[in-house]
Formats: C-alpha cells, structure tokens, sequence
C-alpha cells in the first residue's frame, strides 16, 4: 500500500493500493490501520523542509509534527500487525540526523530526533522479532531538493539501495555514494558502539522483571 498520497490517485501496478493519508491526523491514522490486514515493512518516509532560521517556533513544530510525530504515530499504529509478522520498520532519515545543516535547522532537528527514536526502537522491538532501520541518505533527486544545485541520486537507485539493506539486515543504510562515505566510520564508530552497549540495558531490565 501507498498511503500519503496528497490527492487520490490511480495506480497503474494492480499490486499498489494508494490511500490519501495526512500522518498528523491521529483519525486517518486509526481509519487506514484499519483496512490493513497485515503487514510486513512500513516506510516511513513522510517529510519537510520549510525555510526558516529556528526564529519561527511554529515551524519547527510543524516540522516535529511531520517527521518525529508522524513516524512515532504510524509506527504504534501498525505495531500490532509487525509484531506479528515479526516484519521490519524502515525509517528514512537524512545524514542531516548525524551533522546538522545549519540552512536547514528544523528539518536536522526532527531528523536527529527521529533516528534517535529509530535506535530506541530497535532496542526495544527487538525482543519482539521485528528490525529497526535507519536510512541516511545524502540529497535525493526529489521535490523536496529541487532547486539545490548540488549533485544527487536517484529515487529509484535509493530505493533499490534500501531494500537491498533490509535484506541483509543492515540497521544504518547508507544508500547513496555521498552517504556511502560515511557508513564505515560510522558502523565502526564510538558513537554506534554506545548504542549497542545502551541495548544492553533493555535485555538486562527484561532479565530483571521475568525474574
């Protein structure tokens, strides 16, 4: 299912159910899980950039609404059919979650916290069978960077990108040259060690009540 299309449309893969969804509306939220039988991998992929300087407090609550709210929401309202399905969550972040774009405060920001709510999750829902991934893309050919005159990938080479690091259990997908960079310092990283010693916690604190 494609649910977040701005206005109904038709499809032409027989095998794509798009459904008009505004992930800040708790309602639509409710009414779409509810036709969904079961689930194997969300995207959440919704976002924004909107131009600002972090003056504007609204804005970044719009920002926090979509990315960080939107993705926690979808997330709690499709758990049920994952758990079940011992399926996967695929987040698509930014590598602005790792190093702010200062043009681009509010979106950073609702990145960073999002991948942090990614790490928790993956912690946390681990237990449980399903897999928590973290996709950390450089500029993507979209709408959304339309006007940047900077170089950037395709749609279809990331997506390509991120099912194959879902298939090989990758949690921090990398799925472009630029981002590609990054990956190995990061999966070698000190940063990426603290996560996994902080998972520790959530075995131990399990350990501790079934006892």
């Amino acid at each position: 299912m494609y649910a977040g299309t701005r206005v109904p449309i038709q499809h032409s893969d027989t095998r794509v159910t798009p459904l008009t969804l505004d992930i800040t509306n708790a309602a639509q939220i409710q009414e779409v899980a509810e036709q969904v039988t079961s689930l194997d991998i969300l995207i959440n992929n919704a976002s924004i950039s909107l131009s600002e300087n972090l003056s504007d407090r609204a804005a970044l609550e719009e920002h926090l609404a979509v990315i960080f709210f939107g993705t926690y929401d979808m997330t709690q309202a499709f758990l049920p059919l994952l758990t079940r399905s011992r399926g996967a969550i695929v987040n698509i972040l930014s590598v602005a979650a790792l190093a702010a774009l200062p043009v681009m405060p509010s979106y950073s920001l609702a990145k960073a916290a999002t991948f942090n709510l990614t790490q928790s999750l993956r912690a946390l829902l681990a237990g449980q069978g399903v897999n928590v991934h973290a996709v950390l893309p450089g500029p993507i050919d979209t709408e959304m960077s339309q006007s940047l005159d900077i170089p950037k990938a395709s749609p279809e080479s990331v997506a390509r990108a991120i099912f194959d690091g879902v298939e090989k259990g990758t949690e921090e997908i990398f799925p472009d040259s630029m981002s590609e960079s990054l990956a190995e310092s990061w999966r070698s990283g000190a940063v990426k060690e603290l996560e996994r010693q902080n998972a520790t916690f959530v075995v131990a604190e399990g350990s501790q009540a079934a006892g």
